[in-house]
């Protein structure tokens, strides 16, 4: 943890911007002249407010700087932190270097954008923003699961996801809580690296595959399909796929016209539950193209008549 990258991030920033505002208000004064900006007392007043900002900014900037500079960076949040963590010998800067050390290591568990990067290492949890660092030792802390969304399409891919969020809580109530968000692919890796076992809240399900998080987008773009009527002299009969609930959608051509595009017309009755379904369309595509799934089209898994997802009807 080098000092340099992590003593005044926060207010660093506050001082390049105030010199930014400090630069424009000089050369406003050589370009509107008529204003008298250069006489603050005769310039209009939101221009004496936008003065005082630009002096007020940096100067509680470089207050703050210099207080964590106080003891070699003693009392800076970060270095307060890691004091909580250090034996009675040691001080802060022996923990920082043994997160080094393990933050060195190519087996670290390491994940998220830029702007809030989770990593965790064999002893310590780790969450990097912009303008803070958590960190948290693994022996003393409680992980939740607390929430999962679920996007039927990634902004990196065209393909479902599911982002977990994490509630990381040490057992020290000196140490804040934070939370963490990941893939759920990427869960079960993570919980290799932990020692200690993740909960996960009562409506929480986690889908650790690709076929699982399929196989949730399908049932939801099936939902908003129009549905199909059974006539009232059809019973319905259990699933032929897994005999255990009774078949539940019926394939019907909505995606077009009837003699329009690649899809056809199935005049199957039902006969398959929507889970199955799922899994049957799941495995007629190319495991190293899943972002074409959505799209593709598959044969009727009785009659081969070609459909896609959009002729899907759950039944009514």
């Amino acid at each position: 943890m080098r000092e340099g990258q992590t003593k005044s991030m926060t207010a660093g920033g506050s001082v390049t911007g105030a010199e930014t505002r400090e630069g424009y208000y000089v050369g406003m004064c050589f370009a509107a002249s008529e204003k008298r900006l250069y006489f603050p007392s005769q310039a209009p007043e939101i221009w004496r407010v936008f003065l005082l900002l630009a002096v007020l900014l940096p100067t509680i900037a470089c207050t703050l700087i210099y207080y964590w500079s106080r003891d070699q960076w003693a009392h800076h949040p970060l270095a307060r932190t890691l004091a909580l963590y250090a034996l009675p010998q040691s001080g802060w800067r022996a923990v920082a270097s043994s997160v080094n050390t393990e933050f060195r290591r190519i087996d670290k568990f390491a994940t998220g954008a830029p702007g809030a990067r989770v990593i965790v290492t064999d002893t310590w949890v780790m969450k990097v923003t912009t303008y803070r660092v958590h960190v948290a030792q693994q022996q003393d802390v409680h992980l939740t699961v607390t929430e999962s969304q679920q996007h039927d399409l990634s902004p990196d891919s065209n393909l479902p996801v599911q982002l977990l969020t994490i509630r990381v809580a040490s057992a020290s109530p000196a140490v804040q809580a934070f939370d963490i968000r990941l893939n759920s692919t990427e869960y079960g890796e993570l919980c290799e690296k932990l020692r200690a076992p993740i909960r996960s809240a009562a409506n929480v399900v986690i889908h650790q595959s690709l076929g699982d998080l399929f196989l949730e987008t399908f049932a939801s773009l099936v939902e908003v399909n129009p549905a199909y009527s059974v006539p009232s002299s059809q019973d319905l009969e259990a699933c032929i796929g897994c005999m255990q609930t009774r078949a539940s959608v019926k394939l019907v051509k909505t995606c077009q016209e009837a003699a329009e595009g690649e899809c056809q017309q199935c005049y199957c009755r039902p006969m398959w539950c929507l889970t199955c379904m799922g899994k049957w369309f799941a495995s007629r595509q190319d495991p190293q193209r899943p972002d074409t799934w959505l799209a593709s089209r598959v044969p009727c898994p009785t009659c081969r008549a070609r459909f896609c997802i959009l002729d899907v009807c759950a039944v009514r």
